[in-house]
């Protein structure tokens, strides 16, 4: 059990959109802007290094939920900035308030849920073919 997270604890991720990040590269016909999955996964990690201190041994929280707005557009070159801030606790799983930003605008809002897990128990779990 992870020792008691208090809420407010913050963590932030940031990355310069790459060709990668962006629509285009998942469909040519797409546009060349920041993609809503990486965006998520920014924002994931954000929450990911807002709550990692708080584990104890081989623990560490995986994602266990998402509610997110990809409100503005951002491309190749933009700096994103994701911030997470734990707002609430109920049993296992936390909720975190989490926002994306570019050089100029938030681009993305919502909040994501994770829950703390031991890696070697869900090792033990994924090898014995159990969920």
């Amino acid at each position: 059990m992870p020792k008691a997270i208090p809420l407010g604890v913050r963590g932030d991720a940031e990355e310069i959109v790459e060709f990668k990040h962006t629509l285009t590269a998942h469909h040519p016909q797409l546009p060349p802007v920041y993609s809503t999955p990486d965006m998520i996964r920014l924002m994931e990690t954000a929450a990911f290094c807002a709550m990692q201190p708080y584990c104890d041994g081989d623990e560490i929280t995986v994602g266990t939920s998402i509610n997110i707005e990809h409100r503005a557009a951002s491309g190749v070159g933009a700096h994103i900035l994701a911030e997470a801030v734990l707002e609430s606790f109920d049993g296992r799983f936390y909720t975190l308030r989490v926002t994306a930003r570019d050089d100029s605008q938030e681009i993305g809002r919502g909040t994501v849920g994770r829950a703390v897990v031991s890696v070697g128990k869900l090792r033990e779990k994924m090898k014995n073919g159990r969920r």
